[in-house]
């Protein structure tokens, strides 16, 4: 956790990794399309991994051989921590390739990006982003489950966080992301209380998936700073519905303000960018350096019409440390059974 002294100054953060709405305001800046070899190289070594195992979970790196992509995908990762922070890669042939080819080759690209992270009490290391007929009032919904509202601008519990499309709905459901590194900056330069602030650990709501016997929200601050690195986990709802729990620590008036501060600049668009999700699409994400949300959906299942995404979460390689808050969950109780999401999206059933 961080040590905020009284007399804390926070400081502005990785400069470099700074952009405005201005910046990426086209889309071939993060987007990079597959070429027709290396959508070849990645049907062999879905088949090559096919050979292996029927379970993703003992598919590695090295079980998928990338020898063309692979260092293109090492030089994304980098650009990812060091650089603009979000990638979105075109190509898969959705068309002609199954469920299961399409989620082996994104666990496959994943495998190249990081190691996968569990994402939920469940264990799921593949995980599913689909519409599970939750009210947005639920205190255990979380967004990935809900598609009648929007999701604010936040971030997901790893270093990198990848979402690949299976299949779109009916309308809506555009993705959002967001550059909080300008966020952390600005606000440090305009108003440094209440960035001092949010290095305070702060009450996160658990969502019903805490431990058993354990209290149903955990602290951590929105800010973290290890070396001249900055560290982001802002999720604005579930902040605040820590508060219903009675033993949770009070929000202060200037956590409300500085959380209020975020919501709007983020949402303002000064420093963001919209993208609309195409079958087989995967994008990738620094939880530290950008936030995403996305615009609320319709689905229409008599159609068959159900917007369906696989979720990764991933530890990368280029961090060689992190604060201790933000080590992986391996030893918890989100991974006591490590499984894959089977979501069938119309039949809402998932299998292990």
């Amino acid at each position: 956790m961080n040590a905020v002294t009284p007399d804390f100054v926070p400081e502005v953060l990785e400069t470099a990794c700074e952009w405005t709405a201005v910046d990426v305001a086209d889309p071939s800046r993060w987007t990079e399309r597959l070429s027709p070899a290396e959508v070849a190289e990645l049907e062999a070594a879905v088949a090559h991994a096919q050979g292996v195992s029927d379970n993703f979970l003992e598919i590695g790196k090295a079980h998928f051989p990338l020898p063309t992509l692979g260092p293109r995908l090492k030089q994304i990762e980098n650009e990812l921590i060091d650089g603009r922070g979000f990638v979105l890669l075109r190509g898969l042939p959705r068309e002609r390739w199954t469920n299961d080819q399409m989620s082996l080759a994104y666990w496959g690209v994943g495998m190249h990006l990081g190691k996968p992270w569990p994402q939920n009490a469940k264990g799921h290391l593949l995980g599913d982003v689909t519409d599970h007929g939750k009210a947005p009032g639920d205190p255990t919904s979380r967004g990935n489950e809900i598609g009648l509202v929007g999701l604010d601008f936040h971030c997901d519990g790893s270093d990198l966080v990848g979402l690949m499309c299976l299949q779109t709905g009916v309308s809506g459901g555009l993705s959002a992301v967001c550059n909080s590194v300008a966020l952390h900056n600005r606000l440090v330069r305009e108003r440094p209380d209440l960035a001092a602030e949010l290095y305070k650990p702060q009450p996160f709501d658990y969502r019903g998936e805490q431990a058993p016997g354990k209290p149903g929200w955990y602290l951590m601050p929105v800010f973290s700073r290890l070396g001249g690195r900055l560290f982001t986990r802002l999720i604005r709802p579930y902040i605040l519905a820590s508060q219903r729990h009675a033993d949770a620590p009070r929000l202060t008036d200037k956590a409300v303000e500085a959380l209020a501060w975020m919501q709007d600049m983020a949402e303002g668009g000064e420093y963001s960018v919209i993208m609309d999700f195409q079958p087989g699409d995967m994008q990738f994400i620094n939880n530290f350096h950008v936030l995403h949300g996305r615009t609320s959906y319709e689905d229409d299942r008599a159609a068959g019409k159900i917007r369906h995404l696989k979720r990764l979460w991933l530890e990368t390689e280029v961090l060689a440390d992190r604060p201790s808050q933000f080590v992986n969950r391996m030893g918890t109780h989100w991974a006591r059974k490590l499984t894959i999401s089977r979501m069938d999206a119309a039949q809402e059933k998932v299998g292990q």
